[in-house]
């Protein structure tokens, strides 16, 4: 829905609260016109309800208010004696519509002094765990969301098996689109096929769908900082709508929304407004080879010949990746830096170290956008410009595979090109104004990331966030715990220092704190 449609729901809402609490507004000692008044109604809710008024600022924090709202259901239908287990439910099961029957149906006097304390142990643990779901919830969506590293795209940098937090703030908290989920679990329910959100994926009904209806538009809050050339970024992945996300067909049979495309981890390489060309492997920007950070590695696929070596002397000696293949002869198929690709060429067992590259030329019809004849590849690619909010482009024959998906796709308009000329909306255009920034996402592991080279830009309003510290890594060969890598920095320069220690002494302070220093207060005061 847009903005309109969204107020106009909106009002439906609060006229149904009307209608289903003017009474007990009443019988609270309030004025029945006080229930019809839009958050003001909700301010006086949480008076009648005896709850912290700060409460109805959670009611307008998308995710966050599908739990509140029961809780301002169940303390209503409460406040006026129906405090049965049964009531509970069914105030739940009909989403709140039990309060009609409250209202028009009973003459319950309101619980001017009720108790506020559960009533029984395990109404205090139902209370405690949705209060920590709701925090959570809040602190997951808005502020910082736990990660894990699935694939080796940033391989030394980032590893298999690392625990990430990634900042929502830093580029700016983009509020859910998809309303009705569940909280704090991203695209399917763990342990199950089934989707963690109510959506159809019928592309063709992607418009028209009640469920879909119930999208919000896109919004995000202001972020203190714009995203860098060459950060660390996570984000949807744009192509998680195809039919086959290693195909990269513009066919689809299924649609996902943009905040439950698959998440993954880059790194920012190009920012709105440049130009990017890939040289032999090396990423140029506006001309200039890039200049990336001390702590990037970034990787090429590479044919040693070393007949006196078996595949385990490299991880071992070498600090490379596992998967070390044997060619015949003695050759090893090896992912390295240039770094230790120099280091392999002094030893006295190997004979030649040569970097696999695709030459120049040599056109692979996976890569974006998918037109043969330009002869790009993963190894020698564009140049290619990124697009920038604000920024024109003209529309040809040329320029439009580049800028088709950003037009429809990304930007909601309709695309129809009939013959040589092109029709925006229904308006003949030569030309297009992009509407937001659009960055390009890639590996370090450059020959074996699938990326931006495959799937073209990222818009911003795919951004989810900045990752910001590993908190936790486990090797996901070997099951053991790297503790090196335990709270350490993903940014910065110099090699990543573990905070670990730092963590364990500030717990056992607050845990001496807590159960002695306390203690002793609390006797004092007795």
């Amino acid at each position: 829905m847009n903005f309109t449609e969204w107020f106009l729901f909106f009002l439906v809402i609060q006229l149904i609260h009307f209608a289903g609490t003017w009474k007990l507004y009443q019988r609270a000692g309030r004025k029945s016109w006080e229930a019809a008044i839009p958050v003001y109604n909700a301010i006086v809710l949480a008076g009648i309800i005896k709850r912290p008024k700060w409460w109805v600022i959670l009611l307008f924090f998308p995710i966050v208010n599908q739990l509140m709202f029961p809780v301002f259901w169940i303390e209503t239908a409460r406040s006026f004696g129906f405090n049965q287990r049964k009531d509970t439910i069914l105030v739940v099961l009909t989403l709140g519509l039990y309060l009609f029957y409250i209202n028009y149906t009973t003459d319950a006097p309101y619980k001017k002094d009720r108790d506020l304390k559960p009533r029984t142990s395990l109404g205090e643990w139902v209370s405690a765990i949705a209060f920590a779901i709701i925090a959570a919830t809040m602190v997951h969506t808005y502020f910082m969301q736990p990660y894990v590293i699935p694939s080796s795209s940033l391989e030394k940098t980032l590893l298999v098996g690392d625990y990430l937090f990634v900042s929502k703030f830093h580029y700016g908290a983009r509020a859910p689109m998809t309303t009705v989920a569940a909280p704090m679990i991203h695209d399917t329910i763990p342990l199950t096929k089934k989707k963690s959100y109510l959506f159809s994926d019928n592309y063709e009904e992607r418009e028209t769908s009640l469920l879909n209806k119930l999208q919000l538009p896109y919004m995000r809050v202001p972020g203190f900082q714009k995203i860098k050339r060459n950060e660390i970024v996570v984000f949807n992945q744009p192509a998680d709508t195809l039919l086959d996300m290693n195909d990269f067909r513009p066919d689809r049979n299924y649609y996902k929304p943009i905040d439950k495309k698959t998440n993954l981890v880059k790194r920012c390489v190009g920012i709105p407004g440049d130009s990017l060309e890939i040289r032999d492997g090396y990423v140029f920007i506006n001309g200039k080879q890039t200049v990336l950070p001390d702590r990037a590695k970034p990787q090429y696929n590479f044919r040693v010949k070393a007949p006196g070596f078996n595949p385990n002397d490299f991880y071992t000696v070498y600090n490379t990746r596992e998967d070390v293949r044997a060619f015949q002869n003695g050759d090893f198929y090896v992912t390295l830096t240039d770094k230790e690709a120099e280091m392999l060429r002094k030893h006295s067992k190997v004979t030649s170290v040569t970097k696999f590259l695709t030459p120049k030329g040599d056109s692979d019809p996976s890569v974006f956008p998918h037109v043969p004849s330009l002869g790009w590849n993963v190894d020698n690619f564009g140049p290619i410009y990124i697009p920038k909010k604000g920024a024109t482009v003209k529309l040809d024959a040329y320029s439009m595979p580049f800028y088709k998906r950003v037009i429809s796709e990304y930007e909601g308009n309709q695309l129809d090109i009939i013959g040589d000329n092109y029709f925006i909306n229904g308006k003949k255009a030569d030309s297009y104004t992009f509407k937001q920034d659009y960055y390009w996402m890639m590996g370090d592991n450059r020959q074996n990331s699938i990326d931006a080279r495959m799937w073209g830009y990222v818009p911003f309003n795919h951004v989810v966030g900045k990752p910001v510290l590993i908190w936790f890594s486990r090797d996901a060969n070997t099951g053991k715990i790297r503790w090196d890598r335990m709270f350490t920095t993903v940014g910065g320069d110099g090699e990543p220092v573990s905070y670990l220690r730092y963590v364990l002494i500030a717990l056992v302070l607050y845990l001496v704190y807590s159960f002695f220093l306390k203690g002793k207060l609390r006797k004092s005061k007795q």
